[in-house]
C-alpha cells in the first residue's frame, strides 16, 4: 500500500470517528436541550396562570369550572396554522390543572380530575412545600412517546405574604416536540455527512502534498545514490521537511567519506604514537649492552605495545565491518544460553570479584547471537576492570513488556565516572584509566558495543548508579 494512500486512510478514518463522535453527541444532546428549552416556556406560562387565578383563590372561591371547561375547548379548537422555521404547528397541547391548598383539584382542563386529590403527586407536593415543582409521567406506561411535562407554580394568597392557597399545574405532552428534535436530527445528520465528504477533499489534498514532498526527497536520495551531484531539496513553509532535506545532504556528505575518512585516520594515527614511540624507545634501549633482566623487561614491554597495536588495528576493522552492516542474521534463543557462555569465559578475570546474576526465567529474544555476545562482553570486560576486588558486580536481565524489549543493566561497584568523561564515554580511541587493569584500552569497546546495539534496533547508555559505580544499560527489542 502507498504511503499516501495510507496517511489518506488514517486521516480518513480519524475524521470520520470524530465527525461521528460529534454528531452522536449533539443527537444525544438535542432532545434534552430542546426538552428544556420548553420546560422553562412552560414555567412562564404556569406563573402567568397563577396570577390570574390569585384573586379567586385568596378568598377561598372556587373558579368556575364550566366557565373554565369553556375556555379551554375554545382554546383547543384553535388552528394556529404556524410555520415554525421548517415545522408545520396546526394545533395547540396545553393543558391545565389547579389544586387548592390541600391538593385537592378543583379545575381541570379535561374535566376528569375534579375533586380528586393530587397531594403526592411530585409537581403539587413539591410546590406546596415551597419547592420546585415538575415531573415527567407517560399516559401509557409502554409508549415512551406519551410521555407529558408537568410544570407547576403556587398561587398566592399575596405578594406580601406569600400564603400558597393552591397550585397550577401546566402540562405539555413531549410528543409534540418530536417533530423539532427530528428536523434538527436529519439536519445534524446532513452536516456530518457534508463534513466527511469536506474531510476526505482535506485528506487527499493533504495526502497529496505530503506524498510529493516525499517524492521530491526520494528522487533526491536516488540520484545521491548514482553518484550524481544534486542540492538537497527546498519546500515553502515546512520547517519538518526541509530539516529532513537538510539531514539527508549532511548524510550523503559523510557518505562521501571524507569526514568520516579524515576523523578516524586522526583519531587512529594519534592512538598510534604513544604505542610505536614506546617500542621505539625500548628498541633503542635493547641496543645498548644490558643485563639479561634489562633486556627482558624492554622486549616485554614491547610485546605489551605490540599487542595494544595489534588490539587497536582489530577493533578498528571490526567497528568499520560492523558499520557497513545493513541487516542481522537474527536467531530466537534463550537469554540464559547467551549470558552462560561469557560468564565462563571471563570467570578467571571475575576472580576476587562477587558475581550476582538475575536473569528472568524463559526469556527469549531475538538477536545475531555472536554480535550481541561481544557487545555484553566488551560491557562485562569494562565493569571487570573497573571493579576492585571483593566488589560486587550485578548482572540483571528483565523483559520490559511496555516498551517490548529486554533491559540487560551490568552494575559495577567500582570508581564512577568523571564529570569530565560523561559526554566522551562513546568517543572513539577515549579510554578512562583503570587503577586493576595493566596498560590503557583501546577506547573502541563502548564504540563497537554501541554499534551492535544500534543494528538490533536498541540503545546503549552508560551512567553512574545512585547506590554507587557505574551501570551499563542495553536495551534490545524483544
Amino acid at each position: 500500500m502507498r504511503f499516501s494512500l495510507r496517511i489518506f486512510l488514517g486521516f480518513f478514518f480519524l475524521v470520520s470517528i470524530a465527525a461521528a463522535y460529534g454528531v452522536w453527541l449533539i443527537r444525544e444532546e438535542l432532545k434534552p436541550g430542546v426538552r428544556q428549552a420548553s420546560e422553562d416556556v412552560l414555567v412562564d406560562t404556569s406563573h402567568l396562570f397563577a396570577e390570574f387565578l390569585s384573586p379567586p383563590m385568596s378568598l377561598n372561591e372556587t373558579p368556575n369550572q364550566a366557565a373554565f371547561l369553556s375556555l379551554f375547548q375554545a382554546y383547543q379548537n384553535r388552528q394556529p396554522q404556524a410555520q415554525v422555521w421548517s415545522v408545520s404547528k396546526n394545533k395547540v397541547e396545553l393543558r391545565m390543572y389547579v389544586t387548592n391548598a390541600k391538593g385537592i383539584v378543583v379545575l381541570d382542563s379535561t374535566g376528569q380530575f375534579i375533586g380528586q386529590d393530587f397531594s403526592q403527586w411530585r409537581d403539587v407536593k413539591l410546590t406546596l412545600e415551597g419547592q420546585y415543582g415538575v415531573r415527567t409521567s407517560r399516559r401509557e406506561s409502554s409508549n415512551s412517546l406519551s410521555s407529558e411535562m408537568y410544570v407547576a407554580a403556587p398561587i398566592y394568597h399575596s405578594q406580601h405574604t406569600k400564603q400558597i392557597v393552591g397550585v397550577v399545574t401546566v402540562i405539555k405532552p413531549n410528543g409534540g416536540m418530536e417533530p423539532y428534535i427530528q428536523h434538527a436530527k436529519n439536519k445534524l445528520a446532513w452536516a456530518g455527512l457534508y463534513l466527511i465528504v469536506a474531510c476526505l477533499f482535506l485528506g487527499a489534498l493533504f495526502s497529496w502534498v505530503l506524498s510529493h514532498a516525499i517524492s521530491k526527497l526520494t528522487h533526491y536520495a536516488e540520484q545521491v545514490s548514482r553518484g550524481k551531484q544534486q542540492a538537497a531539496p527546498k519546500f515553502w513553509a515546512n520547517r519538518e521537511l526541509n530539516s529532513l532535506a537538510q539531514a539527508l545532504d549532511k548524510m550523503r556528505s559523510e557518505l562521501d567519506g571524507q569526514v568520516y575518512i579524515e576523523q578516524t585516520l586522526h583519531s587512529f594515527t594519534h592512538e598510534l604514537k604513544s604505542p610505536l614511540t614506546g617500542i621505539r624507545g625500548a628498541a633503542e634501549v635493547l641496543v645498548e649492552p644490558l643485563e639479561p633482566d634489562q633486556v627482558r623487561h624492554f622486549s616485554n614491554l614491547i610485546l605489551a605495545e605490540v599487542e595494544r597495536l595489534q588490539l587497536i588495528v582489530d577493533r578498528l576493522l571490526e567497528l568499520a565491518r560492523l558499520e557497513n552492516r545493513q541487516d542481522l542474521q537474527l536467531e530466537k534463543m534463550a537469554v540464559v544460553d547467551l549470558i552462560s557462555p561469557l560468564l565462563q569465559a571471563l570467570s578467571l578475570q571475575m576472580s576476587g570479584r562477587h558475581l550476582v546474576v538475575d536473569v528472568a526465567e524463559n526469556l527469549l529474544i531475538r538477536c545475531e547471537p555472536f554480535l550481541l555476545g561481544q557487545a555484553l562482553r566488551n560491557l562485562l570486560q569494562n565493569a571487570i576492570d573497573f571493579t576492585p576486588p571483593d566488589q560486587k558486580i550485578v548482572i540483571q536481565v528483565q523483559p520490559d513488556s511496555r516498551h517490548k524489549k529486554v533491559i540487560f543493566n551490568i552494575h559495577n561497584f567500582g570508581t564512577s565516572i568523571p564529570e569530565y568523561a560523561k559526554d566522551r564515554l562513546f568517543e572513539r580511541f577515549y579510554s578512562l584509566p583503570s587503577p586493576h587493569r595493566k596498560g590503557k584500552g583501546s577506547g573502541l569497546g563502548l564504540v563497537l558495543s554501541e554499534t551492535i546495539a544500534q543494528l538490533h534496533q536498541g540503545h546503549l547508555s552508560i551512567q553512574n548508579h545512585a547506590d554507587g559505580g557505574v551501570v551499563a544499560i542495553l536495551a534490545i527489542p524483544l
